[in-house]
């Protein structure tokens, strides 16, 4: 792991904490990737769980994902198009972040909690 005050990883270069924050940079990032941690989702599915995300900014924040390594987009050659997301394996890397955010949250005083 690299210390903050390691030279090495200084704000704007090619630090393994700015990569991160910069691949999972989105306000709905997070979100999608928590919910594909249960399984394989079709778009639908995913806009239905994650209230407030336009179908827009689903779109958008999936390419990025994709676009990233971290989410696979499986098109099925059929009509209606069928069209599934599932995390590659660099996104299932992930689960341990959620799981220490998670941890992190409960610690948070309720009224530190942003609201949208």
């Amino acid at each position: 792991m690299t210390s903050k005050t390691d030279e090495s990883c200084l704000p704007g270069e090619n630090c393994p904490v700015t990569r991160a924050v910069r691949a999972l940079d989105g306000k709905w990032k997070l979100h999608i990737v928590f919910h594909l941690l249960d399984g394989t989702k079709r778009f639908s599915e995913l806009r239905r769980a994650i209230p407030g995300v336009t179908q827009q900014m689903l779109t958008s924040q999936l390419r990025e994902l994709e676009a990233s390594g971290i989410v696979d987009r499986r098109v099925y050659a059929q009509v209606p198009p069928k069209v599934e997301y599932s995390l590659t394996p660099l996104g299932a890397g992930l689960r341990a972040v959620t799981d220490a955010l998670g941890s992190w949250g409960r610690n948070l005083p309720e009224d530190r909690r942003p609201t949208d």
